[in-house]
């Protein structure tokens, strides 16, 4: 996934300029180089990247294929080589969305290289930022998600999550330019709606407020049980978010630690009191 994802760049050989010159496929621009000679080393990157993803999506649209088949064989019980070609059709749909993808990944490259002072290249956020990887992952399995893919879309959604211990279900629709900020502990659940531009600190939770059930007791499937995110929020570490009513409006900042059952209007601060900070008596262990 990261080969079609980023093709650019590690073809670059350099890494600088902006995420979305690395994700579509420009050179690095080097300081110093004229005009004519970026062109053309922006030229030759783009056809490069064109004749690399050129030769990589058959064979993985033939993976895909195979992979899509085996789970919807695997959840009706048919053989894997027994069916209908809905397979083909989930796959070339899937592989068509990879422009739309890349776009979308490049805006989260470009908000996590802006939004964090320790991060010194775009290579090392696209190599090393385990919110990349976690939303690659992603945006790739609600692609499948959205198209009832069985199975295939939360194995991608759990070797992300074993890989990051950012949990996002396939389900959730996130927006572009997403920085989720060292991510551990992250979770996102199934009908969550985050907005454009948002960050996501470790330790959050957009989970469920309550499980509704039918008549005989069982859970009901399907409702929207995850809170929604305007655009631009910041959630600090620790939050837990909770309920499908529940709306965080645009620009609204929730604080570390704080626990949000209820919408908040946007351009609001949601934070606890402050913190006691008294001298300890003389003599008394700190533990």
């Amino acid at each position: 996934m990261r080969e079609i994802a980023f093709p650019g760049f590690h073809l670059m050989g350099g890494t600088e300029g902006s995420a979305a010159g690395t994700v579509g496929g420009a050179a690095g621009k080097r300081e110093g180089d004229g005009g004519a000679t970026r062109n053309a080393h922006t030229s030759q990157g783009h056809h490069e990247i064109e004749a690399f993803v050129a030769e990589r999506v058959p064979a993985l649209q033939l993976a895909l294929t195979q992979c899509i088949a085996a789970a919807q064989c695997a959840a009706g019980g048919c053989a894997v080589d027994q069916h209908d070609g809905t397979a083909d059709r989930i796959g070339s749909e899937v592989l068509a969305q990879i422009p739309a993808i890349r776009a979308a990944l490049a805006a989260d490259v470009e908000a996590a290289y802006r939004g964090d002072p320790a991060a010194r290249s775009i290579a090392e956020v696209i190599l090393c930022y385990p919110g990349i990887t976690a939303l690659t992952a992603h945006r790739f399995a609600h692609e499948l998600w959205i198209r009832e893919v069985p199975i295939l879309p939360r194995m991608l959604a759990e070797i992300a999550h074993s890989a990051t211990g950012i949990d996002i279900h396939p389900g959730a629709q996130i927006g572009r330019g997403v920085f989720i900020d060292h991510g551990t502990g992250v979770v996102i659940g199934e009908t969550c709606t985050i907005g454009e531009g948002c960050r996501i600190y470790q330790g959050v939770t957009l989970g469920a407020k309550k499980f509704e059930r039918d008549a005989d007791g069982s859970l009901r499937k399907g409702t929207k049980r995850h809170p929604t995110l305007g655009a631009r929020v910041t959630v600090y570490a620790g939050a837990t978010i909770l309920g499908g009513d529940t709306v965080i409006g645009d620009g609204s900042v929730v604080a570390g630690g704080v626990f949000v059952m209820q919408s908040v209007p946007p351009g609001h601060l949601v934070a606890n009191q402050k913190a006691q900070v008294r001298v300890l008596p003389h003599g008394e262990d700190p533990a």
